[in-house]
């Protein structure tokens, strides 16, 4: 095939792995694809490297009961089969929050589930309740109580699901009594008399817990949860990042995802004697412009990667310099010889030639690159490579 021509500028392309299975050595699967991408020209210096995730989670076999979830819940809240557990902020999603609900309910089989929504939005733009229902409902803006005939009959543009009444029935299929309100403060939660609650936003539980735990200390996130790495299967993000696998297990994130990527680095340098860097991603950061859902239902982008990747993206404003010097009566030879000029300059960020140029992690953009091409469906893409995004 030969080498890709050098007039192209970044590229990417996903590559075909195979089925990988629980016990496989992920660094040797990957090594072997991109030996594969090497032998046709695709592979040189610099490329970025970039592994699914949830490939690598497979491989290490990293998954959990619903049953260990429940069990566990109860140890760390000192709860009963009776109690009444509070869940503060879960997102809106069958394959990321179900699971886990039906997990954390089976820790209170013969007691109480209190749910506490974010509105209009979950924490990653999924549309739980119209625009302005307080001021519609003439309702105090701090709790709106949810009743699945009157209340809130809602669903989501584009799932067609209502997931108040979902999440009602999952409690209620597991013989708890489900309890279901909508607010914003997240003080609420505290006064349904809950025996203990469990923060489950993904990119603020940090935030949350610090403020719940300052009022009620039998509080955890969602972290929290199997991330002992005692344990055979475990994670460094607990519950989040997860994934549906089947009706009675749950996919974790990958654990020591930058050992990982590092190991994958050495053997393409030993093997094929090129320097590549390596990234294990999960969801992208965009947000789609039509639903508002940003998409990044992972705790990061980047569950690890090597050094290479741990830098930020810069450089000139291309079209204002070349505005720039149109105005001046710069000739096309002359405008492009001195962009090449001032891409070799250091700019302070506030310059007027970085203008309007976000210093975003070069790892995120990598993932959410990685995300789009590979997407969530049918590809069997598992790995991605970026080329001469690090030139």
């Amino acid at each position: 095939m030969g080498k890709l021509p050098d007039y192209l500028g970044v590229k990417s392309y996903g590559v075909k792995m195979g089925v990988i299975l629980a016990g496989d050595d992920i660094t040797e699967e990957v090594f072997k694809a991109v030996k594969q991408c090497d032998a046709d020209g695709l592979i040189d210096d610099n490329d970025i490297l970039c592994v699914k995730e949830s490939v690598v989670a497979r491989a290490q076999n990293n998954y959990v009961t619903k049953e260990e979830i429940a069990k566990e819940v109860r140890e760390k809240l000192n709860l009963t089969e009776s109690g009444h557990l509070g869940i503060i902020f879960p997102i809106a999603s069958r394959n990321r929050f179900v699971p886990i609900l039906e997990a954390l309910a089976k820790a209170v089989p013969k007691g109480s589930v209190t749910i506490q929504f974010s509105y209009p939005r979950d924490c990653v733009g999924n549309q739980i309740a119209p625009e302005g229902l307080d001021e519609q409902l003439n309702l105090n803006k701090e709790e709106i109580p949810y009743d699945a005939s009157e209340t809130v009959v809602f669903y989501h543009p584009e799932t067609g699901v209502n997931y108040l009444d979902l999440y009602a029935k999952i409690v209620n299929t597991e013989g708890g009594k489900p309890n279901i309100f909508l607010s914003n403060n997240p003080y609420k939660i505290l006064d349904h008399n809950v025996d203990g609650v469990i923060v489950s936003c993904i990119h603020e539980s940090d935030k949350v817990l610090e403020k719940i735990k300052k009022k009620f200390d039998n509080a955890i996130s969602l972290k929290d949860i199997c991330n002992d790495n005692k344990k055979s299967a475990w994670s460094e993000w607990g519950l989040l990042g997860t994934n549906m696998y089947s009706d009675k297990e749950i996919k974790l994130a990958p654990r020591e995802a930058v050992e990982i990527a590092a190991k994958i680095q050495s053997k393409v340098l030993e093997g094929l004697g090129k320097k590549v860097e390596v990234i294990v991603y999960g969801d992208g950061a965009y947000m789609d412009p039509s639903t508002k859902i940003y998409e990044l239902a992972d705790p990061v982008c980047s569950f690890g990667c090597t050094d290479g990747l741990l830098i930020r993206r810069v450089g000139v404003k291309y079209k204002y310099l070349v505005g720039k010097l149109c105005s001046q009566g710069k000739l096309r030879a002359e405008i492009e010889k001195t962009i090449e000029y001032e891409k070799e300059k250091s700019y302070k960020i506030d310059d007027m030639c970085m203008e309007g140029t976000t210093p975003r992690r070069m790892q995120d953009i990598a993932a959410s690159l990685a995300d789009l091409i590979s997407g969530s469906a049918d590809a069997g893409t598992p790995l991605v490579v970026v080329k001469d995004l690090l030139k």
